[in-house]
C-alpha cells in the first residue's frame, strides 16, 4: 500500500468524537495533526500492514503528517520479528516521536528475547537530547527489567536522569512508582537519599501511594518521605 492508500483507509477508521477527547490528552500536539482512529482499530491496521511487502515504504516517509500515522508506525516496529531490523527501524523512528501517547504504547515483543543486547541499547537512548528517546529508554528499563532481570544499576542509569522535561521527570516517577511496587526495600534508600528532583521524588510517591500493589503500611511511611 501506498502512503496515499495507509492515509486513505485511517480517515474511513476516523472517529472525530474520539479525535476531539483524545486532542485535549496531548498538549503538544495540533488537533489538525490528529485523524482521530482508535487504538484497538491502529493495532490491528498495524498487525496487516506488517505482513506487507512493501510496509518498508511506509516506514521509510518520514516525518508523518498525522499522530495517528505515528501510532500505526510505532505498532508496527512493535509487531517486527527480527530484532536487528526491528532497531534498525525503531532508531530511525524515535526522533521523529512528539508524543507521549506513541512513545509509550511502543513496545517491541521481539525485544523480551534480547533482554541483554537490549540493555547496550537503553544505555544510548538515555543519554539522548530527544525527551521522547529518554522516556522510551526509561519506559523499556520499567517494562523489562523490574523482575527477575531486576540490577540495581539500572536503577542508578534513571536516578542519574536530570531533565527540565515534564515528559521525562513524569516517566521517572512512574518508572520509580513501580519500581516500589516490585522492589521496595531497594528502592526505598533512593527516596531517603532524595536521589531525585523534589517534583520528581513527590510525584513518584503520590503514584505509589496510588497503587493497589503497595501495601497500606508501606503507604503510611512513604508519606513520610515526602519533601516540602
Amino acid at each position: 500500500m501506498t502512503n496515499q492508500d495507509i492515509q486513505k483507509e485511517l480517515f474511513s477508521l476516523q472517529d472525530v468524537k474520539y479525535r476531539d477527547f483524545q486532542a485535549k490528552l496531548m498538549p503538544t500536539l495540533a488537533p489538525e495533526k490528529m485523524i482521530g482512529v482508535r487504538t484497538p482499530e491502529l493495532r490491528k491496521l498495524a498487525k496487516k500492514l506488517a505482513k506487507e511487502p512493501d510496509i518498508d515504504l511506509f516506514l521509510d516517509t518520514l516525518p508523518h503528517d498525522y499522530f495517528d500515522e505515528n501510532q500505526l508506525h510505532a505498532f508496527i516496529i512493535s509487531e517486527m520479528k527480527d530484532y536487528d531490523k526491528c532497531l534498525e527501524r525503531l532508531n530511525e523512528f524515535l526522533p521523529y516521536v512528539d508524543n507521549w501517547a506513541t512513545c509509550d504504547q511502543m513496545s517491541p515483543k521481539i525485544f523480551k528475547k534480547h533482554k541483554m543486547e537490549l540493555v547496550q541499547q537503553i544505555e544510548e537512548w538515555i543519554e539522548s537530547d530527544y525527551t521522547y528517546t529518554v522516556r522510551f529508554a526509561i519506559g523499556m528499563l520499567m517494562e523489562h527489567f523490574l523482575d527477575d532481570e531486576f540490577d540495581i544499576v539500572y536503577t542508578d542509569m534513571v536516578a542519574d536522569v536530570h531533565s527540565e522535561e515534564y515528559y521525562i521527570n513524569m516517566m521517572i516517577a512512574w518508572y520509580f512508582a513501580t519500581a516500589l511496587a516490585k522492589q521496595y526495600d531497594v528502592i526505598v534508600p533512593y527516596l531517603l537519599e532524595q536521589r531525585l528532583d523534589t517534583w520528581t521524588h513527590n510525584k513518584a510517591i503520590q503514584k505509589a501511594v496510588e497503587s493497589y500493589r503497595i501495601t497500606p503500611e508501606q503507604k503510611k511511611y512513604l508519606k513520610t518521605l515526602k519533601i516540602k
